[in-house]
């Protein structure tokens, strides 16, 4: 007993150690930040909505000087504000398993946007979540997803490259401001992708791909709008972007906007009936695709914590957790009971003025 004892206590202080030096994580690690400006119960609501013991984890804060870092000079001084709430998890995934994102209490940045942007980030197989206790824009929800995404697998990110990653952001968050946050992810991400897919370096060229995909989304950019737009993905074509390793994700975005814009009533332009076959089977065997993904952690959140009004939004449906099974057979009872209550009051003799009422009054109390 003595002896295990001893080894115990060895292991206990190379933990310690080892903790202390901050040394980098093997791939595969699971990294959670946390904002700095939360209150210790926040923070302890997160890590419970995570679903992370935080004496079992890797947990890092990120403060605002660090979102500063890579908005400043292309987010205005109300997007940066002063604090930082935004908290992320993120988890590296296989090869080939692409970005997989879930939000939550985000007002302005979707999941579709977030994972956009982490493909220009150089992030190419993760999954991860962006969520706050309460609504924030989660301007800030990148930067932390990127530290966490650093130190889960060792290696650096191109600064670069996270430095158009927030640009991309932030420019797609004000065209949403003005055509919706669909359409601008949808626009910015099918652009970058023919550039990226095509090597389009020419800004002639860049200028055409802006106005075909503009066009199919059937939006008119300001002038302001078109050179912010052609400088920005002059640069994305002067990195080294590998198109077939980010595809998949950029393709995901694509399909999850054009599914959003038909139940919104509207749609994006294609190259007519070969197109629309095209798209028939592709989403007819878009399960069986989606069904080999990776979710991992998206799906083990615990979106109760965060109260029935809060903004859940994921690139997967799958990651959007349904009612449970005692939820859903108590709608279909209450269903039922509604139903079978109209046969009822059709089969019924008339009821006379004085219980009508009687029975107004009660419903609406």
């Amino acid at each position: 007993m003595k002896f295990k004892k001893k080894i115990s206590s060895l292991l206990i202080c190379a933990t310690l150690i080892l903790g202390s030096v901050n040394l980098s994580f093997a791939d595969g690690s699971k990294v959670v930040t946390l904002g700095a400006n939360l209150k210790p119960a926040q923070k302890e609501q997160m890590l419970k909505y995570f679903g992370v013991n935080e004496n079992e984890a890797v947990v890092l804060e990120v403060n605002n000087a660090e979102e500063r870092k890579y908005l400043e000079g292309v987010a205005s001084e109300a997007q940066l504000g002063k604090i930082t709430i935004s908290c992320s998890y993120v988890e590296p995934t296989n090869k080939g398993n692409g970005i997989n994102v879930k939000t939550a209490n985000l007002t302005w940045v979707t999941s579709s946007m977030i994972a956009t942007t982490l493909s220009t980030a150089g992030i190419e197989d993760a999954n991860v979540i962006v969520a706050a206790p309460f609504p924030v824009s989660g301007t800030g929800g990148l930067t932390g997803v990127m530290k966490a995404f650093e130190d889960a697998t060792g290696k650096k990110l191109d600064e670069k490259k996270k430095e158009l990653a927030t640009e991309e952001l932030v420019v797609t968050g004000d065209l949403g401001d003005e055509v919706g946050q669909e359409k601008a992810t949808g626009v910015i991400n099918d652009i970058k992708t023919e550039i990226i897919k095509n090597g389009t370096k020419d800004v002639a060229q860049i200028a055409d791909t802006i106005n075909n995909i503009t066009n199919n989304y059937n939006i008119t950019l300001s002038p302001e709008q078109q050179k912010l737009i052609e400088d920005m993905m002059l640069k994305i074509s002067n990195q080294n972007y590998d198109y077939n390793k980010i595809k998949d994700t950029l393709s995901n975005v694509s399909d999850n906007i054009s599914k959003d814009l038909q139940t919104m009533g509207e749609s994006i332009k294609d190259s007519g009936l070969f197109s629309k076959i095209g798209d028939w089977f592709k989403n007819l065997f878009a399960k069986e695709s989606t069904s080999n993904k990776e979710l991992g952690i998206l799906e083990t959140t615990n979106d109760d914590l965060l109260g029935q009004n809060a903004k859940i939004d994921a690139t997967d449906d799958k990651a959007i957790q349904l009612p449970d099974s005692d939820q859903v057979e108590g709608f279909f009872a209450k269903m039922w009971g509604w139903v079978t209550g109209l046969f009822d009051n059709n089969n019924s003799e008339p009821t006379s003025k004085e219980n009508t009422s009687t029975e107004n009054t009660t419903n609406v109390n």
